[in-house]
């Protein structure tokens, strides 16, 4: 149907146009995109055998949906996705405040012009980005917001009483007839708000401050929630989640190969950094698992969650950190490093919610034993485990020569240290480019020997091979014996060192 050549009742009539629900709508679009094996859902990844086909099914018996999960679990992207499955244009009454159907009209505007002019009445086509509405559950919306209310100046422009349904100010839901209707964190909406729904949800019908009117809205609802356990602040009012047809449960990433698919679409990268910047696939493993072990760790809050958005913002200043050296150091070009990674800690403490022992640890420290445990994990991946190593009497270990030469040497690897100084740093330690030329396929050295040399280093300090401290500038790696009368390592406690020192002190005086 050609909508720019049909502006009136009668040319819409005439082409055969036969009105469909917005629920409808969306099952018959769908239905078109599982015959031809279309994606109905582009860049959600994860959900292909779990999410996704929930969805549907919920779309095919044409339901009502609430999407519940922790935090950065797509939900409101999914949601906004559903667009995608509307008719591109749908006719409605020119100068309708309800997206009223032609064919069947609901406002009292609507009714009037229709009665008035027949088929001459003038039609409009809203295309279907202009059918999705979305609101914020806050504690301050009110039944006037979403639905609507009295209003004493269109009463006194028009001159009309308050008896006369066209006072009414329409709110967000009325305004959304024949499209969709989201409302992001329902535990959140107030319960007497969340009562003003019932009717909608069965009904399909709306009361306005005692007005004899009925509009039975057709509308699609997709709300969003984390779950009730989480969000003390309310939860969703039994009959209401009793009128909510599907409840969808979302997850997270199962794999980190399907983290690292959603961190490299989301991230935003300018072009330039792209270009001043080469990463590989160690580091976004790296950055990936940091959100695995937030997620089982003991410092964070399991009921709050680690959103996706941790390893995405974790990735974009790891590729910030490499280009702010690049940038002093006057390079063209550079490759991210094990320090980038560790330079992240920003991107981090923010993301979690700590429990009581988090809090006492302190984020920042937090942040930096997630990372510890990160490398360690992923190190383990690539190279021998020292534990095996030392009990194989027959085979040579290989990461003796490097141990040996920190018993009497210090090398610093400085965050903004240029090319030169990156590789003459990790060259002057013996056996350290053979212990990552035997352990780390000839594929993944290419172009990257010095990181892994880099890696293997934090590696072994959190295999406790070596010891790894903190510089303001950088990191510091020495014999691990020496380091327990020096520096805090890398995720200790200075404040407990600090008491440690005092206590020395003291004793000392006496």
């Amino acid at each position: 149907m050609n909508h720019k050549q049909i502006s009136t009742l009668g040319q819409l009539k005439a082409a055969g146009y036969q009105s469909r629900s917005v629920r409808e709508e969306l099952r018959d679009n769908l239905i078109q995109k599982l015959r031809r094996r279309e994606n109905a859902f582009p860049g959600i990844h994860g959900y292909e055998e779990t999410v996704i086909p929930d969805l549907q099914r919920a779309i095919l018996s044409l339901h009502h949906i609430n999407l519940l999960g922790l935090r950065g679990q797509a939900k409101t992207r999914i949601a906004r996705q559903l667009v995608e499955l509307l008719d591109e244009y749908i006719p409605v009454v020119e100068g309708s405040e309800l997206n009223d159907d032609p064919l069947q009209p609901l406002s009292r505007y609507a009714r009037d012009l229709v009665a008035e002019r027949g088929d001459d009445t003038p039609i409009a086509w809203v295309h279907r980005a202009e059918r999705y509405t979305e609101k914020l559950a806050t504690p301050d919306v009110s039944v006037a917001d979403l639905i609507g209310d009295a209003d004493p100046i269109k009463a006194a422009t028009l001159k009309l009483p308050y008896s006369d349904e066209r006072v009414i100010h329409f709110g967000l839901i009325p305004r959304a007839h024949r499209g969709i209707f989201v409302i992001n964190e329902l535990p959140d909406l107030q319960a007497r708000i969340q009562v003003a729904l019932f009717n909608i949800l069965q009904e399909g019908d709306i009361q306005i401050r005692g007005f004899k009117v009925r509009l039975p809205l057709d509308l699609q609802f997709v709300f969003t929630a984390n779950p009730e356990d989480y969000t003390n602040r309310g939860s969703i009012v039994t009959p209401l989640k009793d009128r909510i047809d599907a409840q969808i449960i979302t997850h997270y990433p199962k794999t980190i190969d399907i983290g690292k698919r959603i961190t490299r679409q989301e991230a935003r990268l300018r072009p330039e950094q792209q270009e001043r910047v080469t990463g590989n696939e160690v580091v976004l493993d790296l950055v990936e698992q940091v959100a695995i072990e937030a997620r089982g760790s003991e410092y964070v809050d399991a009921k709050s969650g680690v959103s996706a958005r941790l390893t995405i913002s974790a990735y974009e200043q790891v590729v910030a950190a490499a280009e702010r050296r690049a940038l002093i150091n006057g390079e063209d070009a550079t490759r991210i490093r094990v320090a980038d990674f560790l330079a992240a800690v920003p991107a981090i403490t923010g993301k979690v919610e700590l429990v009581y022992e988090g809090e006492q640890e302190g984020a920042g420290i937090v942040a930096e034993k997630l990372m510890g445990k990160a490398l360690r994990t992923q190190f383990l991946q690539y190279f021998p485990d020292p534990e095996k190593v030392k009990k194989q009497k027959d085979k040579p270990n290989t990461y003796k020569p490097v141990q040996d030469w920190f018993g009497s040497h210090t090398i610093d690897v400085l965050n903004d240290a240029s090319e030169a100084d990156y590789r003459t740093a990790l060259e002057a330690v013996p056996g350290l480019r053979d212990l990552v030329q035997q352990s780390v396929p000839a594929e993944l050295l290419k172009n990257d020997q010095y990181f892994w040399m880099e890696f293997a280093l934090h590696g072994m300090a959190e295999m406790s091979l070596i010891s790894r401290n903190r510089l303001t500038a950088g990191t510091q790696f020495k014999d691990l014996f020496s380091s327990m009368f020096t520096m805090p390592s890398f995720g200790a406690d200075d404040d407990d060192e600090d008491e440690e020192d005092f206590g020395s002190r003291k004793r000392r005086r006496r």
